[in-house]
């Protein structure tokens, strides 16, 4: 991804999630799908990033960062290597998800 060739960022991606299937490791799975949603928002495919994020955020998880920080709609509206995506309405209702969660007080 650093050298921008974008075909051999995906297969390295790829090749993460097939040998880590998220139908075989529930606990490690999902960490390739978060790599996949990092390198396709920088390398400027919004449809594979957001359909990673949805899936993502569907579940419980750990992510590769921290072993205890997931990525969460709070995490998306502050990392920066999603700001590809800031525009995209469809990143924003992701990201402003769990704002909508809040009770009512």
């Amino acid at each position: 991804m650093a050298w921008g060739d974008k075909p051999a960022a995906f297969v390295f991606v790829e090749n993460g999630i097939a040998v880590v299937p998220i139908e075989n490791d529930a606990l490690d799975g999902p960490a390739p799908i978060e790599i996949l949603a990092r390198v396709a928002a920088q390398m400027g495919d919004p449809d594979r990033a957001i359909a990673a994020l949805q899936k993502l955020l569907s579940m419980p998880y750990e992510a590769p960062p921290a072993p205890t920080v997931p990525l969460t709609p709070a995490f998306l509206r502050l990392d920066p290597m999603f700001d590809p995506l800031r525009n995209d309405p469809r990143f924003q209702k992701l990201a402003e998800s769990a704002a909508s969660k809040t009770p009512d007080k």
